[in-house]
């Protein structure tokens, strides 16, 4: 089974900060980290240098590939950024290839 992860340090929350499930609304100085496996990533938020992780509300959300993983957690440390309180952002659906048929234009 594959696997990958990516943590980011020092990500200060914008107004509104981000929602977690266990403890509600976190802000100031975060550290976000994503973790991958099985189709699916898991987010968690934790004070930077504290020891508690907390998971970011709507993790964990489906994830087909690493390549996607590392995109869902530039876009959750963004909406970290960016408040609200901030959840775990959806990535948009890519177009399938499907054989056999044709675009009309």
């Amino acid at each position: 089974m594959s696997w990958a992860s990516w943590t980011t340090a020092g990500v200060f929350s914008g107004r509104g900060g981000v929602l977690t499930d266990e403890v509600g609304v976190l802000s100031g100085d975060l550290t976000v980290h994503t973790t991958w496996a099985g189709g699916e990533a898991r987010v968690a938020v934790q004070y930077s240098g504290a020891s508690d992780w907390f998971t970011m509300t709507g993790s964990p959300a489906p994830c087909q590939s690493e390549d996607d993983s590392r995109s869902l957690h530039q876009a959750a440390v963004q909406a970290v950024q960016e408040g609200g309180p901030a959840t775990v952002p959806s990535l948009p659906q890519r177009p399938r290839n499907v054989r056999g048929t044709q675009n009309a234009s």
